[in-house]
């Protein structure tokens, strides 16, 4: 049996109408597509938690600045409803921009504060894109739980911000980053990597646990900080955009001292034309 696809509102609406009509909870894992097992993953917590999941594929281009790779960016909507389908996903919901973003499209949402450091400084005008089409996709799927990855820290916290602010009726779970074996984040853009780049994208998780390391024996945040920024220029990378660490919670600044207060060291650094990010709780 295929997964079932839909590719307009009422038609998912119509769909999670009837399973909460038979008493289901309903879990949704919002994507971009090109999928990996750290999305497959998402599905399957997704199912710990709710009766039926609707997993969305959807490449948002509100979320790309004009020189970033919207129109290079992995497509494969059979492979994707496969992998979906075996993890466990019910349903799945593919609109075209049309259908995200109707003629005459005017409204913006802006999460200040957790958004506008790290990422939100690298990416002007990204996460007012994210935070615009997860409030869609919320609306649209109306489920009782929405799960996110970890590996986009900055953005799960833009999410849970966006939530709590709107008074939106769904929990919001982050999901462990999947690695793989050398310990490099799953991602969709590791596609992009050269064989020689891969073998040294595998230094930006060894550099951060470093850093966790230091850290948690009581190093001073800048000096960790620097330390990574050289290990990672030494290793071949072209630039270092970031290597801070900041509040677990609110991403507010930490040091120069010691780390005095749960923490996430946050990094994200340019191999060839790929832009890879990782994280980790210190």
């Amino acid at each position: 049996m295929s997964l079932p696809i839909v590719r307009t509102v009422a038609d998912l609406r119509a769909r999670v109408a009837a399973w909460k009509a038979a008493g289901d909870r309903v879990g949704l894992v919002p994507t971009m597509g090109a999928l990996h097992e750290g999305h497959l993953s998402l599905v399957r917590l997704a199912r710990t938690r709710a009766h039926r999941v609707v997993a969305s594929v959807f490449v948002n281009p509100t979320q790309f600045a004009p020189n970033e790779d919207f129109d290079a960016y992995p497509r494969s909507e059979a492979r994707d409803a496969e992998l979906l389908e075996s993890a466990g996903c019910d349903l799945l919901f593919a609109p075209d921009v049309g259908e995200m973003y109707p003629d005459g499209f005017a409204t913006t949402i802006t999460v200040s504060g957790v958004s506008e450091p790290l990422d939100g400084q690298a990416r002007p005008g990204h996460f007012a894109g994210v935070a615009t089409v997860v409030a869609k996709l919320l609306n649209q799927a109306q489920p009782h739980v929405a799960v996110f990855g970890e590996k986009d820290y900055q953005q799960l916290q833009v999410i849970r911000r966006l939530v709590r602010d709107l008074d939106l009726p769904v929990e919001i779970v982050g999901g462990p980053t999947a690695r793989a074996e050398d310990g490099l984040a799953l991602s969709s853009r590791n596609a992009y990597l050269s064989h020689e780049e891969r073998l040294v994208a595998a230094r930006l998780n060894q550099v951060l646990r470093e850093a966790v390391a230091a850290l948690n024996a009581g190093e001073r945040v800048d000096a960790v900080e620097t330390r990574a920024v050289d290990a990672l220029t030494a290793a071949g990378y072209a630039r270092v955009d970031y290597v801070e660490v900041r509040d677990a919670a609110d991403l507010s600044r930490i040091g120069p001292g010691p780390a005095d207060r749960p923490a996430r060291i946050l990094a994200a650094a340019v191999l060839g034309r790929t832009r890879l990010i990782d994280n980790m709780a210190v």
